[in-house]
């Protein structure tokens, strides 16, 4: 099959999920109909593939070809969360590419690359008019991304390990309070300067980058139907329901109501 130039890639997407495992999670043996991307973000596993058993972990990235066979399981005490993708890469010419990456790798755990998966899950989960169009270009930023980290060994995210340290910690305590003064505390930075710098490494300012956080998980609960929105804003750390309307609009340009699952 031919190799990937980078101005002849088109992916065809097929299958979009995010994965919170329960113990009894399991995925049987089975031989991929297409190419399989995994990202685990939260856990580990153990996958047995082409016959060859490894455990992964946390920011490990499986990427494997169509004909692979895989069985996984995950761990009850490390219950593994992930996202998974079915897909194919074609080029101009209508034929398939090869992957340019190893079947397992350690990228690691990187938000920019969890947040377009996410913006990918929910892209593909609800089907809006032009949700193909779409969920190809999220998928292409995510292959890039991996490039970037994979195979051209050129990681342009977060480089400043304060604000990776400020990231991290966000991930972990999104629903409590959290103020640019405390994380600049945190840092041993100036607040004025601790916003310049987290918006210079992200790309947005603290406040944005907080609430489109509490948004990406509040979606998570929406989609899971356990929740009520009251319930959900409260854990994702808004102050209340009006709050949490007003910032998931403007945010996503629909209500949260949109994610609640349909009753039939």
């Amino acid at each position: 099959m031919p190799v990937i130039v980078d101005e002849d890639i088109f992916p065809d997407i097929r299958f979009v999920i995010f994965h919170k495992c329960t113990p009894a999670w399991e995925i049987p043996r089975q031989k991929l109909e297409t190419c399989n991307l995994t990202y685990l973000i939260q856990g580990a596993a153990q996958y047995t593939i082409n016959g060859e058993t490894v455990d992964l972990e946390q920011g490990n990235l499986l990427m494997l070809p169509k004909g692979a066979t895989r069985r996984g399981i995950t761990f009850p005490n490390q219950l593994m969360h992930c996202f998974s993708v079915d897909f194919t890469l074609m080029n101009t010419k209508n034929q398939e590419l090869v992957l340019p990456f190893p079947a397992i790798s350690q990228p690691g755990r990187h938000e920019d690359v969890i947040h377009l998966l996410h913006d990918l899950s929910f892209s593909w989960q609800y089907k809006q008019p032009g949700y193909i169009i779409k969920a190809r270009g999220l998928f292409l930023q995510i292959f890039h991304r991996f490039l970037e980290l994979i195979v051209y060994k050129n990681d342009v995210s977060i480089t400043d390990p304060r604000i990776a340290k400020s990231i991290r910690y966000l991930s972990a305590h999104y629903s409590e309070r959290i103020t640019v003064r405390m994380m600049a505390n945190m840092a041993g930075l100036n607040p004025t300067y601790f916003g310049l710098l987290f918006k210079q490494e992200t790309g947005v300012s603290f406040n944005r980058y907080l609430i489109q956080t509490r948004i990406r998980n509040a979606e998570d609960m929406l989609a899971s139907g356990e929740y009520k929105i009251g319930n959900i804003a409260e854990a994702c750390g808004f102050t209340d329901t009006s709050h949490f309307y007003k910032q998931f609009k403007l945010v996503k340009g629909f209500p949260p109501s949109y994610h609640l699952p349909k009753k039939f």
